[in-house]
């Protein structure tokens, strides 16, 4: 019986040994290899307002989730660097390894999770139109929406696009690639309306106040959420979710927030 436990006993000593040999060889996590690298990049397209908009002259961005990235660099200790991508090709450049963590309104799909993993939510909302003020209450349901003679204009390769193929049928769609300047369509009349986030409906309204009008923000068509989007390391997952937590926690990301959506 002695000579049981005694070899029990070494085996486990041997096993514990080998375990801590394993952690101590095994690869660095991406934490680990962007505090050493003493940088994060940021992925960002750039041409959504209120999360994130570049200056093509300075090369800066601003934003909502600009200022998010400058808090989590700080409480990472290292230095933010955006790097510029598209909707058509966020994919391409996350599995290239481009940036990582993609941050500025990106929305929580399946296929994005495949490749990464997400952040805990910052934002839970879902599409819903915005038209000329002029024409509203014309435009509360998918029916209302898709119909012979009505012009919807998108933005390509994301979640707006597929969104309205996936939901109209019979009224025409126009894709637009410049974001920037894709509601001045609408305002100017070249377009009646496009289906976007609540979020950018409401800030879009902000910015063409009397013209441009959210239909019906507060009960979108679908349910979506907003994160935070990062190559596939736990380690770093773990530091994302706790620094939302202590941000909206101590208030860091209601002051974030309020700059920018009130």
């Amino acid at each position: 019986m002695f000579r049981a436990l005694a070899g029990l006993a070494l085996a486990l000593l041997v096993s514990s040994a080998h375990a801590q040999e394993a952690q101590m060889t095994q690869a660095p996590s991406r934490l680990d290899e962007i505090v050493k690298r003493g940088t994060l990049r940021v992925g960002m397209t750039g041409d959504y307002l209120p999360f994130t908009s570049l200056d093509k002259e300075t090369r800066t961005f601003r934003g909502f989730d600009v200022d998010m990235a400058q808090a989590l660099g700080k409480a990472l200790g290292v230095k933010v660097e955006f790097v510029l991508t598209a909707w058509p090709q966020m994919m391409k450049d996350f599995e290239a390894d481009d940036f990582d963590i993609a941050m500025g309104g990106v929305s929580i799909t399946f296929d994005r999770q495949k490749k990464g993993l997400f952040s805990t939510p910052i934002m839970r909302e879902g599409k819903t139109p915005i038209a000329r003020c002029t024409d509203k209450g014309k435009y509360d349901t998918i029916a209302e929406i898709d119909r012979p003679g009505i012009r919807i204009i998108v933005n390509p390769g994301g979640t707006n696009e597929r969104f309205a193929r996936a939901n109209v049928k019979s009224a025409d769609i126009r894709v637009f690639n410049d974001n920037t300047k894709i509601f001045d369509e609408i305002a100017k009349g070249d377009a009646d309306l496009m289906m976007t986030d609540a979020s950018e409906t409401r800030f879009q309204q902000k910015l063409h106040p009397g013209v441009l009008c959210a239909m019906h923000p507060d009960t979108p068509f679908d349910f979506a959420e907003k994160a935070y989007w990062m190559q596939r390391d736990v380690a770093l997952k773990a530091f994302v979710d706790e620094w939302l937590h202590i941000s909206m926690e101590d208030g860091t990301y209601r002051k974030i927030y309020a700059a920018w959506f009130e």
